[in-house]
């Protein structure tokens, strides 16, 4: 089921024993799309400290399904597991190192090394131990993945077609089954009516942080002439 992740913020969320915040934010790979971290804002009961939580916390790893007498988001971890988890400061971008001690302390297979792409795509994952592999490459200092970035940072960013700026990202869709956003919601700008339409992430070509844009492999003429709420594509030539 695809989930407008602007309807996700704010979601209630249930450890096994009492509930531990709300949905704050995401965070995603903008080369895989697929979902890494979801983050919590914990409130007063951890007062001053973020959380994050990966798709390994969720019941059956799939997003999105509340109780159905409640609105609240459960997920397969105690309070006192969530509350000794290590501290990672969500200000900065997230360290391999502390990725590291994140997954070790839960006792997760890590995502990345060649591929790390959605839940269902059959990738080969590396256990903990196998993870200080990667120490030497990865300093307490570094960033992460340069692909690796939250989705309310890039709502907002401007879209650049193939021949220059139309509209500006709104939201994205996410499948709550294998944590993939599968689309970028558009809004594609007063001069063309306010419409929004969707992009499928095989259309955006790369995401520039220092430009705040989006850049995108289609013509603001394909852009233009998508139906409202319609996915766009490259017109056959």
């Amino acid at each position: 089921m695809l989930q407008d992740i602007k309807h996700l913020y704010g979601r209630k969320l249930g450890a096994t024993d009492g509930e531990i915040g709300q949905v704050k934010d995401f965070y995603f790979d903008d080369d895989s799309w697929a979902v890494r971290y979801l983050m919590v804002d914990t409130g007063s009961w951890l007062a001053g400290r973020q959380v994050l939580l990966t798709p390994h916390a969720f019941s059956n790893r799939a997003f999105g399904r509340p109780n159905a007498d409640s609105e609240v988001l459960h997920v397969n971890l105690t309070r006192k597991q969530i509350e000794a988890s290590p501290s990672i400061d969500t200000h900065r971008p997230i360290s391999r190192q502390h990725e590291i001690e994140y997954y070790n302390y839960y006792g997760w297979p890590i995502y990345w090394q060649d591929a790390g792409m959605g839940l269902s795509s059959g990738v080969s994952l590396i256990s903990p131990a196998q993870a200080s592999d990667a120490r030497p490459h990865h300093g307490h200092n570094q960033r992460d993945d340069l692909h690796l970035r939250n989705t309310k940072a890039v709502t907002g960013y401007q879209i650049h077609a193939t021949d220059g700026v139309i509209g500006s990202v709104s939201s994205f869709m996410l499948d709550g089954k294998d944590w993939t956003i599968c689309k970028v919601v558009v809004e594609a700008g007063h001069w063309y009516a306010g419409k929004t339409i969707l992009l499928l992430p095989k259309n955006i070509s790369r995401i520039s942080y220092d430009e705040s844009t989006v850049f995108v492999n289609l013509s603001i003429e394909e852009i233009r002439k998508t139906a409202p709420h319609h996915v766009a594509k490259a017109v056959a030539v």
